[in-house]
């Protein structure tokens, strides 16, 4: 399991995140005490830091290199103060990548996924796909889409991953009926057309309408 360090100072806000990465798998726990954050930091030996800039007596790019001194562990830093000159000092300063306040939860917890995948390479380790704030999520079969969420059926959830894996590619038609029938053989070519209609009814009540785009004699795409 992944262990997330949090360092927030709003316990408020480093709670929920907490609780929310604790829901997708995650080992995640939050700082209380800021005042030598580095060790608490070597203490815990997180796989990942979620490091906010306003925090008391030393801000964020202080602790962020003073990590750095004994830990290779991304850092991602989490914060309102967006503007490119921060972003860029965080860059400069060790941080692995920035998400600006208020984010989306779901996607806050993708972008922690991705990272740690790049990061470690550990294999059955991925948790969630995501493109475009779209995510969905691999254990529970859900897809989430600014803080709404659905469930999928089967074939709803392998006719997503599949064209969110290949994103950017159109996918055949019969590339995907073998992923969801395991063969193109005695398979009515209308079932792929009926569960591609069901999936995008599903999809609107996201407000993703356009999401699965249709490519004529070609196949389906998500961009």
């Amino acid at each position: 399991m992944y262990s997330i360090l949090i360092v927030e100072d709003d316990l408020t806000i480093a709670r929920t995140i907490s609780e929310h990465l604790s829901q997708w798998g995650y080992d995640a726990t939050y700082v209380t005490e800021f005042r030598n954050v580095a060790e608490q930091v070597q203490r815990a030996e997180p796989h990942l830091v979620l490091l906010d800039i306003a925090l008391p007596f030393y801000n964020g790019f202080h602790w962020c290199g003073e990590i750095r001194k004994f830990s290779k562990a991304p850092i991602v830093f989490i914060s309102s103060a967006s503007d490119n000159m921060n972003i860029v000092m965080a860059m400069n300063m060790g941080g692995d990548d920035f998400i600006a306040k208020p984010f989306d939860l779901h996607v806050l917890t993708a972008k922690v996924g991705a990272l740690l995948r790049r990061t470690y390479s550990f294999q059955g380790q991925v948790h969630v796909l995501e493109r475009g704030g779209v995510v969905l999520n691999l254990g529970d079969a859900t897809l989430a889409y600014r803080g709404r969420k659905i469930e999928l059926t089967k074939n709803d959830f392998r006719i997503v991953q599949l064209l969110m894996e290949n994103a950017g590619r159109v996918v055949s038609r019969d590339e995907m009926m073998q992923r969801l029938w395991e063969s193109d053989q005695f398979i009515d070519d209308n079932t792929l057309t009926v569960n591609i209609t069901r999936l995008r009814k599903k999809l609107a009540e996201l407000g993703l309408e356009q999401w699965i785009i249709t490519k004529k004699g070609l196949g389906y795409l998500v961009e």
